[in-house]
């Protein structure tokens, strides 16, 4: 398979191609041009559809731009006025002509002559858009956009100091590697002690999130907003049945294992008790890893790993470093996270992330880099709407690629025994992942399935689903007032309510490659790129299949890849 990174930005052949949307009046006369166009054939129909997406992709480039600027630098009121002026001022009036065109479209008679091998998903997601439209739900959904950044704002605010000097939380972090279990502790404290100083305020935005989250729901004919979300989502391949299977799946076949990672640290550290500022920890002697200094290094050292594995892979990182689309380093008011943002319309995403030095921030800068090569697959697919795949594959395309780096990440250390140390670091993060997924979805089906749940009583179902999950062998006594705003930490449940089970479904078909790479690397990273190039034009599990994997989440196969993984784990450890 040859692929290139040498991303081409989409001619405009609809708009003007110096066209910058400023305000409403600018965007309007094309979406009217597209609403009173006659359709008289199936190319006229088609040809309708490119110009729709074109304005699409434009449209949804200059979002995420203010986005990204904003998340770079929340202290910035004119990017956040900017974010804000789009998503109060424009957003609202593209969605009924969005609707317009989606009824137009689906009014057509020519759209029974569309291909409907080519066509299948795209059509399956413009009937649920309409299904869920709703002329009541924009001013909210508007409201809801703006309101979800404010914790963005809020977290990028927090800093402690240590030793005299000013961190960010994820700079702090770091500290958590040191030897000096005094300093480990005095660390932990003060971050959560900085947490709990927002906990109000960010009890108060979830409080007010959920409420008019719950009213969109309402207003749409929907129970609850999680089964309003599940269809907006497009989840059309599993059910909530299944997300609580996977729930109890965790529990009997992975919490075994990561009592058993939890244990091992313990007698590493040869502790009588394991806190939870010991489980980033070394044995005195043992030097924190130390894969990288600075960003450019963290840059270079991505390519070179990418390279080694595919050079495709490698050229597109190096592509999105020539053209300025990374921010990878953390510092006082940006926003926390990583994320990789598609655009639209130029091609080369956006990588954003908060790198403090730290082999964690290796796996954010591969796995957001997985995300990327994703991006370049599928860019030049004919609409918008056939690029907008299922976050499911997409966490499968970024979580795979931090297992089959693993084979070259000597670029990151020249040490034979940290190379190992960090292989076994990857691993064990695969397994005590799950926990924390399971912990996370089971607690937004409650609140949304109790949407007028006071705080104390949300506060109460999370300290229960967290002690449900959590590892025996981690003392945590004393430490339950910060166990309490725990959830805060988490940036999904405020910015993408419900967008966190696919991390479990894609980290099972991640270790379904990767046990392809072990056995055939050419072949797995070939049904990799398969899988991917189709972008969203193929159901969730046609694209798992075209990956050479199964579409299962269920108890047996979860054990069967939980047996592989821990057997390469203590492989690993032996040696």
């Amino acid at each position: 398979m040859n692929y290139s990174a040498d991303i081409k930005k989409l001619p405009r052949h609809f708009l003007p191609a110096d066209f910058i949307i400023v305000n409403w009046e600018s965007l309007e006369p094309w979406f009217k041009n597209l609403l009173d166009r006659p359709i008289n054939s199936r190319k006229e129909l088609e040809q309708w559809m490119k110009d729709g997406s074109e304005l699409e992709a434009i449209i949804s480039e200059d979002a995420c731009w203010r986005q990204i600027r904003m998340t770079c630098d929340t202290e910035n009121k004119e990017l956040e006025g900017a974010f804000t002026f789009f998503m109060m001022e424009i957003q609202p009036k593209i969605q009924p002509y969005a609707d317009k065109l989606n009824r137009k479209l689906m009014g057509s008679p020519f759209v029974k002559e569309l291909e409907p091998a080519k066509y299948f998903t795209y059509l399956r997601n413009i009937k649920k858009n309409i299904d869920l439209f709703r002329e009541e739900n924009i001013p909210l959904q508007a409201e809801l956009s703006v309101m979800a950044q404010q914790f963005g704002a809020i977290s990028g605010k927090m800093t402690v100091e240590v030793n005299g000097r000013e961190y960010t939380l994820q700079q702090a972090s770091k500290f958590l590697e040191n030897h000096d279990r005094n300093l480990r502790e005095e660390v932990y404290r003060k971050v959560n002690e900085r947490r709990m100083l927002d906990k109000e305020t960010l009890n108060d935005l979830y409080s007010k999130l959920v409420e008019k989250r719950n009213l969109v729901a309402k207003n749409t004919g929907f129970e609850n907003y999680r089964d309003y979300k599940f269809a907006e989502m497009g989840r059309f391949d599993y059910t909530k049945e299944d997300c609580f299977n996977f729930h109890e799946s965790v529990k009997q076949h992975v919490m075994p294992l990561a009592d058993k990672i939890y244990q091992y640290k313990k007698e590493k550290l040869e502790l009588d008790s394991l806190r939870p500022w010991d489980t980033e920890a070394e044995p005195a002697g043992i030097n924190p890893l130390n894969p990288f200094t600075g960003s450019e290094e963290l840059i270079q050292k991505s390519i070179d790993c990418f390279n080694e594995l595919r050079p495709f892979f490698g050229d597109c990182l190096r592509k999105m470093k020539e053209i300025g689309h990374l921010d990878l380093e953390s510092r006082k008011g940006k926003a926390p996270g990583g994320y990789n943002c598609p655009l639209a319309e130029s091609g080369a995403p956006f990588i954003f992330m908060n790198a403090a030095g730290q082999m964690g921030d290796v796996t954010t800068m591969l796995h957001e880099g997985g995300h990327a090569v994703h991006s370049f697959l599928a860019h030049n697919l004919e609409l918008s709407g056939f690029k907008e795949y299922p976050m499911e594959i997409a966490e499968v395309a970024s979580m795979s690629m931090e297992l089959f780096t693993m084979d070259h990440w000597h670029v990151f250390f020249d040490n034979k025994e940290d190379l190992k140390r960090a292989k076994i670091h990857q691993l064990e993060r695969v397994i005590t992942i799950f926990p924390w997924i399971a912990i996370i979805d089971k607690f937004q089906h409650w609140v949304y399935e109790n949407p007028s749940h006071t705080n104390e009583e949300r506060i109460a179902k999370w300290v229960a689903i967290q002690n449900e999950f959590s590892s025996p062998v981690i003392d945590f006594s004393g430490l339950e007032e910060y166990r309490k705003y725990n959830w805060q930490r988490q940036l999904h449940l405020f910015e993408v309510p419900f967008y966190y089970i696919e991390y479990g479904i894609a980290q099972i078909g991640a270790i379904g490659l990767w046990k392809q790479y072990e056995e055939n690397p050419a072949k797995a990273l070939d049904n990799y790129i398969n899988a991917l190039h189709f972008g969203g034009t193929k159901t969730l599990p046609e694209l798992f299949k075209a990956a050479g994997l199964e579409f299962n989440f269920s108890p047996e196969h979860i054990k069967e890849l939980m047996i592989f993984i821990d057997k390469e784990l203590r492989a690993l450890i032996k040696n």
